[in-house]
């Protein structure tokens, strides 16, 4: 059964003001601890700097995909631009990745040489950043419920939460006892929950992308359900895809029975697909048993098969 995806939602406009707020705050928490790093002399400051900047600009693609998404179908894109969200998120995800990456690579580093902590100030700025993360999570945590694009700028900003969380943590447990094992174990800890999270999300991205068969929607159970109706002698070149994040689309081939009323089973057909599995965009190529296609196949067509046989006999 369908799931309805957008009892989270709130008025694009709203969300496009929380982004951007969350942008604001990023960038001034990015100039703060440049400021700071160079007070202090800390590199490791003026680097976690550069990458609290790298989320204000996840945060920035996410508001550039969410605008691009609202344009209506065109000439140009027939199927209009909902996807340009599923692209941010991939390339979001992607960013995450080979961020954890690097943390893996610093945490072993870390392990095999601990660094020195800085003092106090470095504790103090990430607190004040894990406040500015928190806000941050708050602007756009309703909205990642609802879109793959603001969960990846959110993970991103949990991930600059945790690293907020763990500079406090270890930096103070460095400075009074001089545990500094804690600092890289606990980079590494954090690089694999990002690294589990986003490995998660990315396989639906990728499934939308490549126009996968919806999670909610199997085939299998789609043809069966489309076979049941009334009329409906067989069903074949079936497709199934997501035309964005939450729309279904259909498109099949219908071999009507014997003396079938194919504007009934056509309502039928779609209402039946509608209610079972949400799917409410569907194109139906209706066919009587004397015009049916050559190829029956049910899932999928048969194209690449053809033009490959087309090819040997010429």
């Amino acid at each position: 059964m369908p799931h309805d995806h957008h009892h989270h939602q709130i008025p694009p406009e709203s969300g496009d003001k929380r982004i951007f707020l969350a942008v604001a705050v990023n960038v001034a928490l990015t100039l703060v601890q440049i400021v700071a790093g160079v007070i202090s002399g800390s590199l490791a400051l003026i680097a976690d700097a550069i990458h609290n900047l790298s989320d204000a600009l996840s945060l920035v693609i996410a508001f550039a995909a969410r605008r691009i998404a609202r344009r209506p179908a065109d000439a140009e894109m027939t199927f209009g631009y909902g996807r340009a969200e599923v692209v941010a998120a991939l390339v979001n995800y992607t960013t995450l990745i080979v961020i954890a990456l690097y943390l893996v690579a610093e945490g072993v580093s870390r392990l095999l040489d601990p660094p020195e902590v800085q003092g106090w100030i470095v504790v103090a700025v990430a607190a004040a950043a894990l406040v500015v993360d928190t806000v941050t999570a708050l602007l756009i945590f309703r909205m990642s419920k609802d879109s793959a694009n603001m969960r990846a700028a959110f993970l991103h900003n949990v991930m600059d939460a945790l690293g907020s969380v763990a500079v406090i943590v270890s930096g103070t447990l460095i400075l009074l006892y001089d545990w500094r094992l804690v600092d890289p174990l606990a980079t590494l800890l954090i690089a694999g929950y990002i690294l589990w999270h986003t490995a998660r999300e990315l396989g639906p991205v990728i499934r939308v992308l490549m126009l996968g068969t919806p999670p909610g929607a199997p085939a299998a159970d789609v043809l069966e359900c489309m076979e049941a109706i009334d009329g409906v002698e067989e069903v074949h070149h079936l497709h199934l895809w997501m035309m964005g994040e939450h729309e279904v689309s259909l498109e099949a081939h219908v071999v009507l029975a014997e003396a079938a009323d194919a504007d009934a089973v056509k309502a039928a057909l779609k209402k039946r697909l509608g209610v079972a599995f949400g799917i409410e965009h569907t194109v139906l190529e209706l066919e009587t048993e004397q015009n049916r296609c050559a190829s029956s196949q049910q899932i999928g067509h048969a194209c690449g098969a053809l033009d490959n046989a087309t090819h040997r006999h010429a």
